[in-house]
């Protein structure tokens, strides 16, 4: 099944032969494309034209990636696709933590990128289906903790989050049931969706990046817990 041509995808880099082979292959999924040469460039026209999704591109001249999530961090949740190069790992951490949804090493297979942006907007448009018949009482409240699905809002203690989709997705099955652990390939699962593969390393990541948002309006949050060698659970009773 093809993208509906309503599926925007912003892809940002600064090697024009990648834009060039991967805006066609897009195009020919169905998919609309915008691309851009830079981070500065997209930065601009993205305000202008919001995108469903975005690829980026981390080496860029200007504005490189991590400087443009980083700016797009602010006003959206958007689902951000991370290119980076064949060995540099810190990169890939690092862009995970900033709040990117997923990354890809170059040199990459179209196919494979393409799979991902279809699971990355398969889950946000399910959610968004899904959520249309919840009613309020479905709101998820435990203790200080408030989120609601329905609205993609979280607060904490009162105080709005700003959480990505991957991160809303994560905190919801964790905290749907408290004090049961999730161990990571379920919590990919539930992030990600079944058959698709993503690195334990890149749920550890966006794990600690969740963390560090809570602690930014609350320094003793603590409700996310780790049991190490199995996963992660959500701890009401900790909250005061």
């Amino acid at each position: 099944m093809k993208a509906s041509a309503t599926n925007c995808i912003a892809l940002v880099d600064d090697d024009r032969n990648i834009l060039t082979s991967v805006s066609i292959a897009l195009e020919a999924e169905g998919f609309a494309v915008d691309i851009y040469i830079d981070g500065a460039d997209a930065l601009r026209g993205l305000s202008q034209k919001p995108a469903d999704l975005a690829v980026l591109d981390i080496k860029m001249p200007r504005m490189d990636g991590m400087e443009l999530l980083s700016k797009l961090r602010q006003k959206s949740a958007m689902p951000v696709i991370f290119l980076t190069s064949k060995d540099d790992e810190v990169d890939e951490v690092l862009g995970l933590r900033m709040g990117a949804d997923d990354y890809i090493k170059k040199p990459f297979s179209q196919r494979l990128l393409v799979e991902r942006i279809r699971a990355l907007l398969r889950r946000r448009e399910l959610d968004t289906r899904t959520n249309e018949s919840k009613v309020a009482e479905e709101v998820i409240s435990r203790g200080a903790l408030m989120m609601d699905p329905s609205r993609h809002q979280c607060t904490w203690k009162d105080m709005p989050l700003n959480l990505t989709v991957t991160e809303f997705l994560l905190l919801k099955s964790l905290a749907y049931r408290p004090g049961h652990v999730k161990n990571r390939d379920q919590l990919i699962d539930a992030a990600y969706g079944e058959h698709i593969y993503v690195d334990d390393r890149t749920i550890d990541s966006h794990i600690k990046r969740l963390r560090k948002k809570f602690r930014a309006v609350d320094t003793s949050f603590s409700q996310i817990e780790t049991l190490y060698g199995v996963g992660y659970r959500y701890n009401e009773s900790t909250t005061e």
